[in-house]
Order: structure tokens, then sequence, then C-alpha cells
């Protein structure tokens, strides 16, 4: 079973950074893409950025410009750096790889003014 687990979430001041982590059981991310979602309270999930296995990328609308998505393969990782945050990213973020079905539990991101 694939297990994916996120780290680095918690709360910062608008306009600063933080970097999220999503950590699988195995060597799940070299054979398949991965994405980080996020879903605000009230509002319908969304995508952030997705990745595929040979490294493309795309990223909502939302994200484009201050977000990038990237991985290790190494440490079977995937990272999601997002900078100049603003009070509307405020959300659980999520990973995800889809070929898996797999889901990790969130981290909560809180950004405020």
């Amino acid at each position: 079973q694939v297990r994916l687990v996120e780290s680095g979430g918690g709360s910062v001041q608008a306009g600063g950074s933080l970097r999220l982590s999503c950590l699988a059981s195995g060597d799940v991310f070299r054979d398949t893409g991965a994405g980080w979602f996020r879903q605000a309270p009230g509002k319908q999930r969304e995508l952030v950025a997705g990745i595929t296995v040979d490294g493309r990328t795309n990223y909502g609308d939302s994200a484009k410009g201050r977000f990038t998505i990237s991985r290790n393969d190494a440490k079977d990782t995937v990272y999601l750096q997002m900078n100049s945050l603003e009070p509307e990213d405020t959300a659980v973020y999520t990973c995800a790889a889809p070929h898996y079905n797999a889901w990790g539990q969130g981290t909560q991101v809180t950004v405020f003014s």
C-alpha cells in the first residue's frame, strides 16, 4: 500500500515562504507523476501543481509565478516551494500520486496579514 506523508506546513505572514514535502513509502514517485492539491474551508479542492515522471510541470492559476513543484526521486519526495504567500493561500495542502490513487493526510498552511 502506498503511503504519502506531507510536512512543512505552518503559519506564515503574508509575503513569506514555505516549502512543503511529500515523502512516499517505497519507490513511488520515480515511476509516476505527482500533484499538490489544496482545499480551503467552504471551497472545492483545487489543483495547485503537478509534475510528470519526466519532470514536466503544470500549475493552477493561483500558483503560477509563485509556487514551484519539484521532485527528488532518490529520496522519493516531491516538494512544493511557495513564495509570496497570500492570505488566500490558506488551506489544507495534500499531495497525491494519481497512478496509485494515493493521497496524503494533508498539511495546514495558514497565511496571516
